[in-house]
């Protein structure tokens, strides 16, 4: 490069004639808000958004922070602890709903729709299947942004609300079939892991996700033999190399499975399914030839579940028998340690709200952050996602152009 050409390329990256990014010109004055946390009304729902250190960040960077009595107490957080950082504990439901952002574990009920009022922000799941189209409607009708937080992405496109969940559900899992094992009317009376001179617990999983690496962790770290079944090589060669260790995996199929069915002691259902509902894999006759005292967990009971003899149990009556196998199918496992849940859930909002509030409010955070659109499926009353307006044949649009269209 000459004399001249470099003086070119020095004038034109100066004066930014080069080709750049479009720069948007975004106001960012800092806002204050005021973040209002109900009690969750959902059955069994014992997980709170925000723990009391949360709380204290929030307010420590000038955010108002609304919590309803006894939100917490399900999740081991009494109203004193949240006080103490300056959160107001508030008695009325109705006056908690008038905040600027409602943030739920659970998505709202029907009743506490009517108590929202004109453009809020909603922070919850959706549990889409669990919904209705009047749910949708008194959303759209007060002009809601509504955020899913099971669905935002982060850097990497990975979902973290799902992982953080299915990490905790997978160790759950083992500690929760070695409860069972161990239990004199459920099992037999089977002390969960290996030991010298006796033939270690064999665990299989079906899936190879990130339930199924979490709970071959538990189950490696207690000294049980690990089995992995999944469709998909590449999750089985991943799963292989995050656990660092040669573990016996195969592709399902059944003659297969049917032999370690057979032996095993604990099979847990982690196979997770992109359209609902989960494809039936153990079948009722596969699962009549278990050996008795074995237990099964099956994870993915709230996607129908993966055993054919699988029905959704709960908390209080967690499990049944059925061919003297042992079934647990309570759907969100993560609810069962929701003092650890909470704070799971704590550590992924607390950031964003964060920066809610730096970047100057909720609409420029959602023009930022490409993987928090992906959260948004109502943005200022519009039904942002094509899926739920086939589904309840709804009025639907593009979230990318309604941005554009702001300026």
């Amino acid at each position: 490069m000459n004399a001249g050409q470099s003086g070119y390329y020095k004038f034109s990256g100066a004066e930014k004639l080069m080709p750049r990014e479009e720069i948007l010109e975004l106001k960012r004055h800092k806002t204050n808000l005021v973040i209002g946390v109900p009690k969750e009304t959902s059955f069994q729902e014992c997980r709170m958004p925000l723990v009391p250190q949360a709380v204290g960040l929030l307010i420590a960077n000038g955010h108002q922070v609304l919590i309803e009595s006894d939100a917490g107490k399900a999740a081991h957080f009494k109203n004193e602890e949240y006080a103490e950082v300056g959160a107001q504990i508030i008695y009325s439901t109705e006056e908690l709903f008038r905040a600027d952002i409602i943030l739920k574990v659970a998505p709202p009920s029907i009743e506490e729709t009517d108590l929202l009022k004109s453009r809020q922000t909603l922070f919850s799941s959706l549990h889409l299947t669990g919904q209705s189209r009047e749910y949708f409607e008194k959303l759209m009708a007060k002009k809601m942004t509504a955020i899913a937080f099971e669905f935002i992405r982060d850097k990497i496109g990975s979902f973290p609300v799902l992982r953080s969940m299915s990490e905790i559900a997978g160790t759950a899992a083992i500690i929760i079939a070695s409860e069972y094992l161990g239990n004199g009317e459920y099992g037999m009376g089977t002390l969960f892991g290996g030991f010298p001179g006796i033939t270690p617990t064999e665990v299989v999983i079906l899936g190879a996700g990130t339930v199924a690496e979490f709970a071959a962790r538990a189950a490696l770290g207690l000294g049980a033999v690990v089995k992995i079944f999944d469709d998909n090589i590449y999750k089985l060669r991943r799963i292989q190399e995050s656990l660092q260790t040669r573990v016996f995996t195969s592709i399902i199929q059944p003659r297969v499975l049917l032999k370690v069915l057979k032996t095993a002691d604990v099979v847990i259902g982690a196979v997770h399914s992109s359209e609902e509902p989960t494809p039936v894999i153990v079948t009722d006759d596969m699962v009549r030839q278990m050996k008795y005292g074995s237990v099964i967990i099956d994870i993915s009971i709230d996607q129908g579940g993966c055993f054919e003899t699988s029905r959704i149990t709960n908390h209080v009556s967690p499990v049944f028998k059925k061919y003297d196998v042992t079934h647990y199918c309570v759907p969100n496992i993560a609810s069962k340690v929701p003092h650890t849940a909470s704070y799971a859930l704590s550590n992924f909002f607390t950031p964003i709200l964060l920066k809610i509030g730096d970047v100057g409010g909720m609409e420029n955070l959602i023009r930022m952050e490409y993987g928090l659109r992906q959260g948004v499926y109502l943005f200022n009353g519009t039904l942002t996602k094509p899926y739920i307006g086939d589904y309840f044949t709804l009025p639907c649009q593009d979230i990318d152009l309604l941005i554009a269209a702001l300026g």
